[in-house]
Parts: C-alpha cells; structure tokens; sequence
C-alpha cells in the first residue's frame, strides 16, 4: 500500500489538499482556481479530469472557489453535507455529480475510505476529514476554532496529520486588524494558534504519527519559523522530536509525502480499535 499527500494550498487565499493512491485521487477542497489548481497538479503531472473526487469541509470561499470549473469543466464528483451544499448551492450550478455525506459516516471513493468528522467553526456545518488506505491514514482539519473531545479523539491512530496553526496570539492581539476580526479568530469558532495546534500534536496524537502539516498560518499575525519552532519544542518535550513537521503555503505547494504500509509502527489497543471505525 501506498499513499501520498501534499498540500496545494492552505491559507486565507485558498485551501486544497491532494490525496492520491496508485489507483485513487482525491482533493480536500477547492479553494484555489480552477485554472490555478490546474497548474500546480501539472507540477505533480497530474490532470484535473483525473481526480476521482472533491471534499469539501465548508463553504467559505477559500475552500471552494474553484469549484465550478474543476466539478462543471472537468465533472469531477463532489462530496458535501446537506447545510454546506444548501450554502454553497451557487457553487454548485454546474457541478454534474454532487454526493451528500453524513457526518461521523465513512463511505468508499476507490481504494480509500473517508470519514467525516465535526470540527467548530464560524461555518453552517464543518468538518475534518480522516482518509484511509488500509492501515494508513490521514487527517485534515484546516479551520477549527476549538479542540472538541472528538477531535482529539479523530486525532489518534493517524500517520499524516495536516493540521491549522494559524497565528501567534501575540502578533494577532497587537496587529491592525480590527477587533471584531481578532475576537472571531480568537474564538470557539475561529482558528487555532501555534500554542493550541502545538499541544494538540504534542498530546493527542498516537504513536505511529510520523508526519506533520502545518496549514493555514496566517500572513500577518503568523511567522512560519515561530509555528515550527512552538510545535517541535511541544513535541521534542514529550519526546517525540523524531516526527518530521512541514510546512504548508499560499503561493506555491507543499513538499510530498509518501507513506507505505512497510514503515507502520505496530499500533497499540486504543489504535487498533481507532482504525475500524
């Protein structure tokens, strides 16, 4: 088995995420152009029309604006819930195949397995996801103003999380932006800061994470030095300082990472049982 991921995208400009198989291809959100999302798959030598599938976890416009071209021009499938797809209903007008998913129900795209998961933020309904290949999985949660009993449940058992370390609270506290906006990312509904993504990875992820993402760090309450730094001390301080952490871009996409079932860690009880879900 085996199974890549990179990051496209991920900020305020737009999010996208590929996760591909040998057989399958699948995109966490479009929040490039379709034209533009075009371009940095070609960086990959992949074509649109080869994707077997886009996810969406919310409707803002950084998660979906290229969704018209890449589900009309090309007919790639989309997979939404019942209030993301009522808002995102515009969005939706030329798409050929849209498939309504429940939350915390997987179902089958190829040889992957997708579990959505509830995550709070200021969206009608949003989740994460969990993507799975056999043993291997994946987690992706780009916007969450809080960690919830279920996320740091979601979070175990995974071997690739790409996970929001958004700002430094800090630079967000004392920068220009008005504070209506610093309240909203602040908040349950908002984003997560460095601290908080930092004491997630270090404390709720299981034994056999191996690779970490930093997505949606912001461009001006955020440096990606001080993200890496705050997350590798968490970790290194729980002695997990061997798990590799990347960063993630607005302008350009992400290193690759290949995971195959050859490298797994045997996993524990508590991550066997995570695993059927």
């Amino acid at each position: 088995m085996s199974l890549k991921v990179c990051v496209l995208a991920s900020g305020s400009k737009g999010n996208c995420t590929l996760i591909s198989t040998p057989t399958t291809r699948i995109l966490i959100d479009a929040g490039l152009s379709g034209r533009e999302t075009a371009r940095r798959l070609s960086l990959l030598d992949m074509l649109p029309e080869e994707l077997d599938a886009i996810l969406i976890g919310h409707e803002h416009s950084d998660h979906i604006q290229g969704l018209p071209v890449l589900a009309g021009r090309y007919g790639i499938p989309v997979y939404i819930n019942r209030d993301t797809a009522r808002a995102t209903e515009k969005k939706l007008t030329r798409a050929r195949t849209v498939k309504i998913f429940t939350n915390g129900h997987s179902w089958e795209i190829g040889d992957l397995t997708i579990l959505p998961f509830s995550v709070f933020h200021d969206a009608q309904d949003p989740v994460g996801f969990i993507i799975r290949q056999g043993e291997i999985s994946v987690l992706v949660a780009t916007d969450l103003g809080v960690p919830t009993r279920l996320v740091k449940e979601r979070l175990k058992g995974n071997r690739v999380v790409v996970l929001e370390a958004n700002h430094d609270p800090d630079m967000l506290m004392n920068g220009d932006r008005p504070w209506r906006l610093k309240q909203r990312i602040n908040s349950r509904q908002g984003h997560l800061s460095n601290q908080a993504a930092a004491e997630l990875l270090a404390n709720e992820t299981g034994d056999s994470l191996t690779d970490i993402f930093l997505a949606h760090l912001s461009q001006d309450c955020n440096h990606p030095e001080k993200a890496l730094q705050v997350v590798r001390e968490h970790l290194e301080e729980k002695g997990r300082g061997h798990i590799k952490v990347r960063l993630t871009y607005q302008d350009r996409i992400s290193e690759v990472v290949e995971i195959t079932d050859e490298t797994i860690p045997e996993p524990d009880i508590a991550v066997q049982t995570f695993l059927n879900f």
